[in-house]
């Protein structure tokens, strides 16, 4: 008997019991799932001034995770962005922002590129109005962690609170 035979069988032997045989097909590619946004579960509130508390605290999970669909989902179309560039008492140096387009470009091209990993409105005191309401709260987000930094406004929209205004960098320099 020939050896060339027996080593081709040998071969083939050893190919197809380690799933490499000669014209076997190839496993399928296992997708991957696109990953998701984990957002916090938001408990329906117990209060109008719990309500604006959750309404701030997602705002900045918003811009963490860059949610532009759920930050409009929280504006009045008519909100105003202002930048107080920490001089509070002067209002020459503002920028402002009105209404919904101006505040996306804003988010998009200003807050977005900066990445921050996380942001944070800590020490919030409300007060409320009727269907109107103010609160002011302290500022961590990247590097900046300011003291009485931030002033919202807010306005109750078919029976949701929707924020109308938020005026930052109101902390002195």
């Amino acid at each position: 008997m020939s050896k060339i035979p027996f080593v081709v069988v040998l071969i083939a032997m050893l190919l197809t019991a380690a799933g490499c045989a000669v014209g076997a097909p190839l496993p399928s590619p296992v997708a991957t799932p696109a990953a998701t946004r984990v957002r916090t579960p938001t408990p329906k509130p117990a209060n109008d001034e719990e309500a604006i508390r959750q309404l701030i605290v997602a705002e900045g999970e918003a811009v963490v995770q860059q949610d532009i669909d759920r930050l409009q989902g929280m504006w009045a179309n008519d909100g105003v962005v202002t930048d107080a560039n920490r001089t509070p008492n002067n209002a020459a140096d503002d920028k402002i922002w009105k209404g919904w387009g101006q505040l996306r470009d804003r988010y998009v091209n200003i807050v977005f590129p900066s990445n921050p990993a996380f942001a944070e409105h800590p020490n919030i005191r409300v007060n409320i109005t009727g269907d109107t309401a103010t609160a002011t709260a302290d500022t961590k987000i990247g590097v900046t962690n300011l003291k009485d930094n931030d002033k919202w406004t807010f306005r109750k929209i078919t029976d949701q609170w929707k924020i109308t205004s938020l005026t930052f960098s109101l902390a002195p320099k």
